[in-house]
């Protein structure tokens, strides 16, 4: 590789990255190597490193016969991954607050105070990066009380494969009512009173919600299907009337 792709490769990268977790790039759209190499002036082989990338971390696929295109966005995908996601992380809820002592209580408060005091969006509208950072830290401290690494460490990979869904739910759906903040405030105080059947309804509603949202939006848009969904125009015409 010349000298300086790499760093050219990362620009590539983290331009992209930040198309498909904004909701830039519609799910299951394809991805051209010669528009995408024009648009950020490199060769089409940088483009073509970003992209494998990016398919590495499940946020686009690689096809031998049509190139490189979004992940799909799949209902019957979503909707298993979030039964999973419930099961699991109801499972370690419990047994953290049976197991957890200070050390898991001060996590929790910790963890939750720096989340509510970052602000979920950016100042270009966009998401700020920190948020999610935040909210993952959140969730991890609620389930570290556990004891048990092996479910930890499948309940974070069930959540991080559940990313771009989550992303896509907050550009595409407009769901305008929730309220996030109370519903963690409430997570936080069920854990700390020890409330194990009211945490874990409030944990179940909390992951389901977005979900929910998501999939009665790709019905009702069609985004199963890669070759039918929302041009960015249509995209932001739907965001601007949220």
């Amino acid at each position: 590789m010349a000298k300086g792709n790499p760093t050219r490769t990362e620009e590539v990268f983290e331009g992209l990255r930040s198309d498909l977790l904004n909701g830039e790039l519609a799910p299951g759209q394809r991805l051209k190597l010669v528009a995408l190499a024009e648009r950020f002036s490199v060769s089409m082989s940088v483009v073509r490193e970003a992209l494998t990338r990016l398919a590495e971390q499940g946020l686009v696929v690689a096809n031998p016969q049509r190139g490189f295109s979004v992940m799909p966005l799949s209902v019957d995908d979503l909707s298993d991954l979030t039964r999973t996601r419930v099961q699991l992380e109801s499972l370690a809820l419990r047994q953290s607050i049976a197991l957890g002592g200070l050390e898991w209580e001060s996590a929790v408060v910790a963890t939750h105070h720096m989340l509510e005091r970052t602000a979920v969006n950016a100042a270009d509208g966009r998401l700020n990066e920190d948020w999610p950072n935040a909210h993952r830290a959140f969730h991890q401290a609620l389930l570290s009380g556990a004891q048990s690494p092996r479910l930890e460490a499948i309940v974070n990979s069930l959540r991080d494969s559940a990313e771009l869904y989550r992303r896509w739910y907050w550009a595409l759906t407009g769901d305008q009512i929730r309220d996030l903040a109370a519903e963690h405030r409430h997570l936080r105080d069920c854990a700390l009173a020890r409330d194990a059947d009211a945490a874990v309804a409030a944990l179940a509603e909390h992951i389901d919600r977005a979900p929910r949202k998501l999939v009665a939006y790709a019905r009702e848009h069609n985004l199963e299907d890669p070759t039918h969904g929302p041009t960015r125009a249509q995209r932001r015409t739907h965001r601007s009337g949220r």
